[in-house]
């Protein structure tokens, strides 16, 4: 009975045929307009108006050249999120920013070199190497939102279960049963940040990016996707296909948008950032995301990239290690799409 069960149900998925797939021999600008709004549409849809941000700082520290400082906006009405803003020592001028997504852990402190009772980093970083602070001392001003259902951001029984445990499936559920997605949810509040940036005077308006690890990944490539104010992307750890890593193991529960795979495969997604910079890291013993896959997806990309003429504006880093940040090609590319070149980031 078990082996009829995988049989069907591999065939079922294998059965299913992506509506928004790119087609090269298609025109590519009306794939992605229809394509954009479709991934809008399975994320849950975003409110028509904004709410006003009413960004409060409470917390300021001096640290050995940058400053953190803990800032909180509003996204939704109603909900305020919480973020880390790194700023460099010494900056001349207004700064090419990054908005940094962590992965499943403690939360944002997890990326800006904090232990999960908020004192400063006393052990190894783990997965996320801190790279919000390797970041800031490329000369970034980074910006780390505290995704929903980590942290500061859970219900108080799944906060009682310890630093790592979050609330991932309470809030997906509640959003699902009303039409919404958790991943969605994340991607709006994580373009709220993007809005925040904008109202900085310290910050590039034209010069701003993104850089996700593992279900950050997600977020920072969905986000990317569909909001062209993210002239830059890094996506850790996430880009892969569905039928190698979502629909093969069990994950957690923000992963899964209903209807994805009948719109899309995962490269078809991700692809929406082109004709945009986008560089894609796998480490080759990733036992989430595996690297077969990640391979297959960044072929799929070059695709993609190759049909809008941007060949040289994606990149990869297939590195030695697992599910964790590389870091070793991307912080010095992000400089170079962002920050050292005048008119590096227009395509």
């Amino acid at each position: 009975m078990e082996r009829q069960l995988e049989t069907y149900f591999r065939e079922f998925m294998n059965g299913v045929r992506a509506r928004h797939a790119f087609d090269p021999e298609a025109d590519r600008d009306q794939w992605r307009t229809a394509a954009v709004a479709k991934l809008r549409e399975l994320l849950g849809g975003f409110p028509e108006e904004k709410a006003p941000l009413d960004p409060i700082t409470t917390e300021r520290v001096a640290l050995d050249g940058y400053t953190r400082e803990r800032v909180e906006i509003v996204t939704f009405e109603g909900l305020r999120m919480p973020m880390y803003v790194l700023t460099p020592d010494g900056a001349d001028g207004p700064l090419p920013a990054v908005i940094a997504c962590h992965g499943h852990g403690y939360g944002v402190k997890d990326i800006v070199g904090l232990e999960p009772d908020g004192s400063e980093r006393r052990g190894d970083p783990g997965l996320h190497k801190d790279f919000a602070v390797a970041l800031v001392r490329r000369g970034f001003l980074v910006i780390a939102p505290e995704l929903l259902g980590f942290g500061e951001r859970r219900f108080a029984e799944d906060a009682a279960g310890g630093p790592k445990a979050n609330s991932c499936f309470r809030i997906a559920v509640q959003l699902l049963m009303a039409g919404k997605t958790l991943a969605g949810y994340r991607v709006y509040e994580t373009l709220r940040a993007v809005d925040y940036v904008e109202g900085r005077a310290d910050a590039r308006a034209d010069r701003i990016g993104i850089m996700g690890i593992s279900g950050g990944g997600l977020v920072a490539a969905f986000a990317a996707a569909v909001d062209e104010r993210l002239r830059a992307a890094v996506v850790s750890g996430y880009a892969n296909t569905f039928q190698g890593s979502i629909l093969d193991r069990n994950h957690c529960i923000d992963n899964y948008i209903p209807g994805m795979s009948a719109a899309f495969a995962m490269s078809d997604a991700i692809g929406l950032i082109a004709p945009r910079p986008l560089l894609v890291e796998s480490g080759d013993k990733d036992l989430v995301f595996p690297r077969g896959p990640a391979v297959e997806a960044y072929e799929a990309l070059r695709a993609i990239y190759a049909a809008f003429g941007a060949e040289d504006r994606l990149q990869a880093d297939f590195f030695a290690g697992g599910h964790e940040i590389g870091g070793a090609v991307a912080y010095d590319w992000l400089a170079s799409m962002l920050g050292d070149e005048p008119g590096a980031a227009s395509v």
